[in-house]
């Protein structure tokens, strides 16, 4: 491209690669229930589990302080424990395998699909032992795993499947919504996410037995069902039946959650948007790696990954990431393989163990993209991509 045909950008400001949208209806729904008289352990809470079951095709939904207390509960609930193994994917943040070291299980770590960036289902297939008890799988980016796949392998090996849906709310994997197709589902509600709580998430799911585990674990392991207690004394009685964490959320998330998912449809159309801009705009340029779309996978667009090509670029990916930055479009990396980690170093992982997750990492930037992006900062980026490629490949 021709140093004429590069628009100049000026931008005063850093783009952020997410942010939440909040609007006077949302700040109305948390005022009420700062207004009422319960702003924990109230009402607000199961109107909001009701409403992303309602979403998602669930039967059962179980709200929690944040996505990894929501995944500590499902890994809790699915009987996880010492002696324990758990297959999960490196490309993910921490939580997603720090939830089987809080049961005292061992993370196993299988290859990404070189396509998706997510779980390769026959790499999975390689890790399973007799000490194999779970699959946790990321819907990465927001496009979901190969859930035909692995609910077949999950199956066939007598596994629980939990789906890490952090990224994914509003896909739908083969026409039905992520939510209804794993044993159990997490999604998350941090303030980059679809929508958001402040901090949250929850687990859903169609299985009675783990929903009623998830509701003891979130809360101190305490029943209150005068059918399930050993003794009785009266209506203040109470007893601890397991031992479970105080991962509570609060009404006032709540009620911001709820506000939130009347808008969920209009934030996940505007994100395709986006990231259909970007597939035009971006289309051809060499070096430059888009995102591709298993068939059958609609995606939710969580992130907009691309990755830049050292090898026909004239560049490294740091090089190419403080060059976006420097244009002051706020890119970031996703992620940073698992047991690449100095923790997990210390636990004997070696790097080498997943080739294909640690060749993507090298190579990974994120673009910005959330619904609150104007028109003039979707071009922002497109041209600022463009220049960054132009000036490396000199």
């Amino acid at each position: 491209m021709d140093e004429t045909q590069l628009p100049h950008i000026v931008r005063n400001t850093m783009l952020p690669y997410g942010q939440q949208w909040l609007d006077e209806e949302d700040i109305a729904a948390v005022v009420e229930v700062l207004r009422g008289d319960l702003i924990t352990q109230g009402p607000v809470i199961q109107a909001f589990e009701t409403k992303v079951a309602n979403y998602v095709g669930a039967q059962y939904a179980v709200a929690f302080a944040n996505g990894t207390a929501a995944l500590h509960g499902a890994c809790f609930a699915a009987g996880i424990s010492q002696g324990d193994e758990v297959i999960t994917t490196p490309i993910t943040f921490l939580a997603s395998s720090n939830c089987i070291l809080y049961q005292g299980a061992t993370p196993v770590f299988a290859d990404i699909d070189m396509n998706t960036y997510n779980l390769d289902p026959g790499q999975v297939e390689l890790k399973i032992t007799e000490n194999t008890k779970a699959i946790i799988a990321v819907d990465f980016s927001g496009q979901p795993v190969e859930m035909d796949r692995l609910n077949m392998i999950s199956k066939d090996n007598d596994l629980v499947l939990i789906e890490d849906a952090a990224h994914s709310l509003g896909a739908s994997y083969q026409k039905v919504k992520v939510g209804s197709w794993a044993d159990m589902t997490m999604f998350s509600f941090h303030p980059v996410k679809h929508v958001t709580t402040g901090e949250g998430g929850v687990i859903v799911t169609n299985n009675k037995q783990y929903y009623n585990q998830l509701q003891l674990f979130r809360s101190h392991g305490v029943n209150r069902n005068p059918d399930e207690m050993l003794n009785n004394e009266g209506p203040w009685y109470y007893e601890m039946h397991s031992l479970g964490y105080n991962y509570r959320m609060t009404d006032i998330q709540a009620a911001l959650g709820v506000s939130q998912m009347n808008k969920l449809d209009q934030f996940v159309k505007r994100r395709r948007e986006i990231a259909e801009q970007y597939d035009r705009e971006l289309a051809g340029i060499k070096g430059l790696v888009l995102p591709y779309q298993h068939e059958g996978s609609n995606s939710s667009w969580h992130i907009y990954v691309t990755r830049w090509l050292p090898e026909v670029l004239n560049g490294t990916r740091k090089e190419f990431f403080e060059a976006l930055r420097n244009l002051n479009i706020g890119v970031n990396v996703h992620y940073i393989p698992v047991y690449l980690q100095p923790y997990y170093q210390k636990l004997g992982y070696e790097p080498g163990l997943c080739p294909n997750a640690e060749h993507y990492y090298n190579t990974a930037i994120t673009l910005p993209l959330y619904p609150r992006m104007s028109e003039q900062d979707v071009k922002d980026v497109i041209n600022a991509v463009r220049k960054v490629v132009h000036d490396f490949s000199e």
